[in-house]
C-alpha cells in the first residue's frame, strides 16, 4: 500500500523513537502537519521558530536523544538558523525538518522560497534536499545516524511540497552505510599507553573537562580518573555538572571569567589532561601563557579539534568514555599530596567574592538559590553576566543539569531551551536564570510554557542593562556607554500573571530570603523579578591580551 512521503516521514520518526517534535506550521510543510494527525508523536507548538530549535536543543541536552524541530519554508526556515548554529557550536544532536516550495519552483524566487540547505551548510553537520520521493526513508535514517554519532550535531532535511505529497511504498532501512563517515571511537593503543605513562610521571596534573564528558556519559570515568591520580578538575561552561561541585578536587570553571584558583592551577600544572574540550578562546586567552609548563594530552572524538588552537603533546582521537576506560587500568593510585595542598592553598587565596553594600547582588541571589535548589534540578541560563555568575556560584551534582549557550552565545536561548528541558525531564525541577535583555528576545515562549503547563521557576536578574556589553564598554571603551540601557522594561511580575503564572519582584536580600523557599516549593510556575545592582561586574575577568593567570578582581 502506498502512502504519501509526508506520512512516510512521520513513520520514519516513529521508527527512530521520536517522542516529541517542536515546530510551527506553514504552507510548504502543510502535508507533514496533516500527517501528524495520525501519530502518537507529541507536537509542541512554539510561538516563534527560533523557539522550536532552542527547545529541541534543550530536550536533546537533558535526554541525550536527538531533538527534532520543524518549520515551513522561507522565513520559517531562516528563523531556525540561530538555533541550528547554536546546536552546531555546542555539539547537540538535532534533526531539523523544513518545508520547501515545489521542485518545479525551486530557483524561481517563488513565494517563501530560500535556499536553506545553502544557507545552513556552514552550521550543520550535514543537510539534505529531498529531490526524489523514494529517497526520503534512507535520508531520514542517515540524518539521525549522522546527528547522533561521532561528534553530535544538527542535520537538516529540506522537503519540497510536491515531494511531500507524492506517494511511495514505505520501507524503512534497518542499517545505514555512509562511505567516508567513520568516526573513531577507540583511542590508538600506543597513544593510550603513552598517556598513562605521562600521567604517572606527572607531579602536578590537572584535568580539563568539557562537554564531551556529558555527551559520552563519561562522568563516572572522569571521577575515577581524578581520584586515582589525585588531580584537580576544572571545567568549561559545557562541562559543568560532569564532576560533583562539592568534591574537594573540584576547581570550577576556568578561562576569562573562571575562578582564579582554576586558572592558576592550570598555569602551574605539569600535565594537562584535556578530555572532551576544544581549547576555545574563552578558555585559553593568550595562547603563549596557557599551561606554559605542562605537557598536554588531548582526548576528543573530533580529530579537527586536536591541535587546532594550542600545541598538543599527545593527541588521542576517540570517544572520551572509551579512551578513559582504556587508560584507567594502566594507572596506579598516585599520592599527589603536595600538589593537592597547593591547590587548596590557591582556593583559600583566591575565593570568589563580592561586596555587599545594601543593594541586591546577583551573586547573592545565586548563592541562595544554590543553597535551596534540589541537587537534581536542571538550571538553564541565557547569555551574559548572569550566565557567568551562575557558572561561578551554582554547584551541580549530576551531568545534564546545566544548560547554556556556549560557543554561539545566543541571547534568547534560555526560555525555549527550558521548555524543551522540562518536557524532556518532567520529573525534575527546571530553573531558569536569565537577564532582562535575553528574556525579552524570546519571552513569547511563556505562551508555550503556559500551554504545556510547565512548572518553570524563572529568575530574571534585572539590572535594566545589557550588562555584559556595558561591562565591556567600561573596560575597553573608557566608560563610553552606548545602547546598553534598557530604559523601559515591562513589569515582569505582572507579565507572569498575564500568562497564568505567579509573579513577584524582590529588591532586597531580606525579601529574597523570605520568598525563595516557597517559590521553589510551589507547584505553580513563577517569575521572580530580581532587581539587582545595575553596575555590578562579573569578576574575575581576564582582559584582552592577558594570560589566564593575569585575571583582575
Amino acid at each position: 500500500m502506498e502512502i504519501t512521503v509526508a506520512e512516510a516521514l512521520v513513520r520514519c520518526l516513529e521508527q527512530e523513537g521520536v517522542e516529541m517534535v517542536f515546530g510551527y506550521p506553514g504552507g510548504a510543510i502543510l502535508p507533514v502537519y496533516d500527517a501528524l494527525n495520525h501519530t502518537s508523536i507529541k507536537h509542541v507548538l512554539v510561538r516563534h521558530e527560533q523557539g522550536a530549535a532552542h527547545a529541541a536543543d534543550g530536550y536533546a541536552r537533558v535526554t541525550g536523544k536527538v531533538g527534532v524541530c520543524m518549520a515551513t519554508s522561507g522565513p520559517g526556515a531562516t528563523n531556525l538558523i540561530t538555533g541550528i548554529a547554536n546546536a552546531y557550536m555546542d555539539s547537540v544532536p538535532m534533526v531539523v525538518i523544513t518545508g520547501q516550495v515545489a521542485t518545479t519552483q525551486v530557483g524561481t524566487d517563488a513565494f517563501q522560497e530560500v535556499d536553506i540547505t545553502g544557507i545552513t551548510l556552514p552550521v550543520t553537520k550535514h543537510n539534505y534536499l529531498v529531490k526524489e520521493p523514494e529517497q526520503l526513508p534512507a535520508i531520514v535514517k542517515k540524518a539521525f545516524h549522522i546527528a547522533s554519532t561521532g561528534r553530535p550535531g544538527p542535520v537538516l532535511i529540506d522537503l519540497p511540497k510536491d515531494v511531500a505529497e507524492s506517494r511511495i511504498k514505505f520501507k524503512y532501512p534497518k542499517t545505514v552505510e555512509l562511505s567516508g563517515y567513520k568516526p573513531t571511537y577507540k583511542g590508538h593503543p600506543s597513544m593510550v599507553q603513552q598517556a598513562a605513562r605521562m600521567i604517572m610521571e606527572s607531579e602536578r596534573p590537572v584535568i580539563y573537562a568539557g562537554g564531551g564528558i556529558r555527551i559520552s556519559n563519561a562522568a563516572p570515568e572522569l571521577l575515577q580518573l581524578a581520584e586515582t591520580i589525585s588531580a584537580p578538575v576544572t571545567h568549561t561552561l559545557m562541562g559543568l555538572g560532569c564532576f560533583p561541585g562539592s568534591h574537594p578536587l573540584f576547581l570550577g570553571m576556568l578561562g576569562l571569567h573562571g575562578t582564579r584558583h582554576a586558572n592558576q592551577a592550570v598555569t602551574e600544572c605539569d600535565c594537562l589532561i584535556a578530555v572532551g574540550a576544544r581549547f576555545d578562546d574563552r578558555v585559553v586567552a593568550k595562547i603563549s601563557g596557557f599551561a606554559p609548563t605542562a605537557r598536554i594530552i588531548h582526548v576528543d572524538i573530533d580529530p579537527a579539534e586536536i591541535g587546532k588552537n594550542v600545541r598538543i603533546h599527545l593527541p588521542i582521537v576517540g570517544d572520551v568514555k572509551n579512551v578513559l576506560r582504556a587508560i584507567l587500568p594502566l594507572l596506579e593510585m598516585k599520592d599527589n599530596t603536595p600538589w593537592v595542598e597547593r591547590v587548596q592553598e590557591l582556593k583559600r587565596k583566591y575565593p570568589l567574592q563580592y561586596s555587599r553594600d545594601g543593594l541586591l547582588k546577583p551573586q547573592f541571589v545565586l548563592e541562595k538559590l544554590n543553597e535551596l535548589k534540589d541537587d537534581s534540578a536542571i538550571v538553564v541560563t541565557d547569555v551574559g553576566q548572569h550566565q557567568m555568575w551562575a557558572a561561578q556560584y551554582l554547584r551541580f551534582k549530576e551531568p545534564r543539569s546545566f544548560l547554556s549557550s556556549g560557543g554561539l552565545g545566543a541571547m534568547g536561548y534560555c526560555l525555549p531551551a527550558a521548555v524543551g528541558a522540562k518536557l524532556g525531564a518532567p520529573d525534575k525541577d527546571v530553573i531558569v536564570v536569565i537577564g532582562d535583555g535575553g528574556f525579552q528576545m524570546t519571552m513569547q515562549e511563556l505562551g508555550t510554557a503556559a500551554e504545556q503547563r510547565l512548572n518553570l521557576k524563572i529568575f530574571i536578574l534585572n539590572n535594566h542593562r545589557l550588562g555584559m556589553v556595558r561591562q565591556l564598554q567600561e573596560f575597553y571603551c573608557d566608560k563610553r556607554y552606548i545602547a546598553v540601557d534598557l530604559q523601559f522594561n515591562p513589569d515582569f511580575a505582572e507579565l507572569a500573571k498575564i500568562y497564568g503564572m505567579e509573579g513577584c519582584t524582590v529588591n532586597t536580600e531580606e525579601q529574597l530570603e523570605a520568598i525563595l523557599p516557597q517559590v521553589l516549593a510551589s507547584p505553580a510556575p513563577v517569575i521572580i523579578n530580581c532587581m539587582i545592582d545595575p553596575n555590578e561586574n562579573v569578576m574575575p575577568m581576564v582582559l584582552s591580551g592577558s594570560t589566564i593567570s593575569e585575571a583582575i578582581d
